[in-house]
């Protein structure tokens, strides 16, 4: 009899619990449970961060990967005027940033190579009629720069090749028809090669210049490239039309098509060198005329049209992890509608205090209660009745501190043992912060707001406290920019200040002595909330009201999901990957969101059930 040991030629191990270490396909014997175990492979499209514009029938850097993708040009309007655009943005796996500005706004353009080393080329531009270009040009991860010009003016055409100085473009439309011929780069002219090329354009293309698949647009067909011919291959199991660069792979026998027309669908497919395969993933947003850029494991999809351009973006993932994209999820509701609210601590063990009810009497309030990671609860109250707090973010539910406020302006402070407030020593300067204060009940920081009436008295100063006196810091560890109503995370040591009136994109780090201006935002905001540290942070809400979070990682901002409600003047505290907003002006006074940044877990399947 033929044992598991003869075939394979080794026995299955046994483990008390799960295998510590294992491979796709390898098995085990888990002791507690009773049962074989194995790492099962998943195929799933999870949601991105939506970009910053809405587009499509925009190029990709196509060889670039899901951590690294670039979007460039496009339409975002798609009736009437047909807007198009030059912008770029570029994609780091959790969102998305401006980028350089292409040399002319088009769309139907198509790119190759990586996020750092990309070649874009064709596409239409200006307004109606809309005349074909034969423009190329380069992108060194910051600007662009003029290449050599396409043999062809052409938009829409099957592009691929590994780096920007070896690429293909094949087919292709100009009015009154499209184009046959394929024309290939060598890092300096496009040259016309002997390969005809089945009349097409708005199709999808995968592979590298001598091994390369292409779709036929609006049917099932596909067409093999080895380099010097193009030839009939496999057919795909969905038709489709206005694939445009939303076919990803980096070799001729490793690529996904995702979506197109008809209809937008939300098939996706993979080729395997011999035939098509649909996968029982599919896209979440079924659209046509879409970018990406990856592998057949592991990309991105951007942009596209429904019955209107979209932001969407979805990663495709094919692996032994499970991926739950990062998002924003309700918590529970706070006990009483609050504004202009403040508090500290983390996603599960946070404390909220003072603020002004809203909507109903809009008077300043003394209430605190506690988070538990699934409801509140009330705490005692303030000695005080204030609103437009800072509080320690980085507190807990045990050693709170709050300080300064309005009516006033406000020198308060007090701290919160668990059980009671009490008075602390006065804030050097009367202040209403809103939340422009972080660290600790014993190593706090805080800095600007303001002492008069709204714009005639913002302030500078900075102040730390050592739980028992706050001291005022002399220049040079005033602001940059005076400021009021901006948001702070951080340390007392290491600390961030986002936007404000005063700086609506403006931001400030601190190093323990002295504030240095940083990259602007993304949105300009005041009354936003934030959670992290100055490294690894994610900035959310703000007066508007906006939904807009954006994450920053010490360099620069990119997109994150946005949250369910538009709100300002909310609490909030965290971190950049497990942050809470709480109460807040907006649709909901009393709302609670909960946001959770991308997490993965090996995907452990039975193989017996019993």
């Amino acid at each position: 009899m033929s044992t598991f040991k003869n075939i394979q030629g080794k026995n299955i191990r046994s483990y008390a619990n799960n295998a510590p270490t294992a491979t796709a396909g390898e098995m085990w014997y888990n002791r507690a449970e009773q049962k074989l175990k194995a790492l099962g492979i998943v195929e799933a499209m999870t949601s991105g961060t939506p970009m910053i514009n809405t587009r499509g029938q925009n190029g990709s850097a196509h060889n670039g990967t899901q951590n690294a993708a670039l979007s460039v040009t496009g339409n975002n309007n798609g009736g009437g005027s047909n807007l198009v655009t030059n912008t770029s943005e570029e994609y780091n796996g959790s969102g998305w940033t401006s980028g350089g500005t292409y040399p002319i706004s088009s769309f139907g353009s198509y790119g190759s190579g990586v996020q750092t080393a990309a070649l874009f080329s064709g596409g239409r531009t200006g307004s109606p009629p809309f005349p074909v270009t034969n423009t190329s040009a380069s992108y060194n991860g910051t600007s662009f720069g003029a290449e050599g010009n396409l043999s062809t003016a052409r938009q829409s055409a099957g592009c691929f090749g590994a780096t920007e100085n070896t690429s293909i473009a094949a087919g292709g439309h100009n009015v009154p028809g499209n184009y046959t011929d394929t024309e290939e780069y060598n890092g300096s002219a496009w040259t016309t090669v002997p390969a005809t090329f089945p009349s097409q354009d708005n199709l999808g293309a995968a592979g590298v210049q001598t091994a390369a698949i292409a779709n036929a647009n609006g049917g099932t067909g596909s067409f093999l490239f080895d380099g010097s011919a193009w030839t009939g291959g496999p057919s795909m199991n969905t038709a489709r039309s206005s694939l445009n660069q939303a076919m990803m792979g980096l070799t001729q026998d490793a690529v996904v098509a995702l979506g197109a027309n008809p209809s937008a669908n939300n098939a996706i497919e993979s080729y395997d060198g011999t035939s098509w395969t649909t996968s029982t993933a599919t896209l979440g947003t079924g659209r046509a005329q879409s970018a990406s850029s990856g592998s057949n494991t592991a990309g991105v999809l951007f942009g596209g049209t429904t019955t209107a351009y979209v932001a969407v973006t979805e990663e495709y993932n094919k692996s032994t992890n499970t991926i739950t994209a990062a998002a924003w999820a309700s918590g529970g509701a706070y006990p009483i509608n609050a504004g202009d609210i403040t508090g500290a601590g983390t996603q599960t063990a946070a404390i909220c205090q003072n603020g002004r009810q809203y909507p109903g009497p809009n008077g300043a309030i003394n209430n605190t209660n506690t988070y538990d990671g699934s409801s509140w609860t009330a705490a005692p109250t303030t000695n005080s009745s204030l609103w437009n707090r800072a509080s320690a973010k980085n507190g807990t539910q045990t050693a709170a501190l709050a300080v300064g406020g309005t009516p006033g302006p406000s020198a308060n402070s007090e701290e919160y043992n668990g059980s009671s407030w009490s008075e602390g020593p006065n804030y050097p300067q009367a202040s209403q912060f809103f939340d422009q204060a972080t660290g600790t009940q014993t190593a706090a920081l805080a800095s600007g707001g303001y002492g008069g009436p709204p714009g005639s008295a913002y302030l500078d100063t900075t102040c730390t406290y050592d739980g028992s006196n706050w001291t005022a810091l002399s220049s040079p560890s005033n602001l940059l920019d005076s400021r009021f109503a901006s948001t702070m995370t951080g340390t007392q040591t290491a600390a961030i200040m986002f936007n404000g009136v005063g700086g609506g994109t403006k931001v400030e780090s601190w190093n323990g002595s002295a504030w240095s201006e940083q990259a602007d935002m993304l949105t300009p905001r005041t009354a936003a909330g934030s959670a992290g540290t100055n490294t690894d942070a994610i900035v959310y809400g703000g007066e508007g009201p906006t939904n807009a979070t954006e994450g920053w990682d010490g360099t620069a901002f990119s997109t994150r999901p946005n949250m369910g409600n538009s709100v300002y003047a909310h609490a909030s505290c965290g971190t950049a990957s497990a942050a809470l907003a709480t109460a807040g002006f907006g649709p909901s006074s009393t709302a609670t969101e909960e946001f959770t940044g991308e997490t993965t877990a090996i995907n452990i399947v039975d193989i017996t059930t019993s």
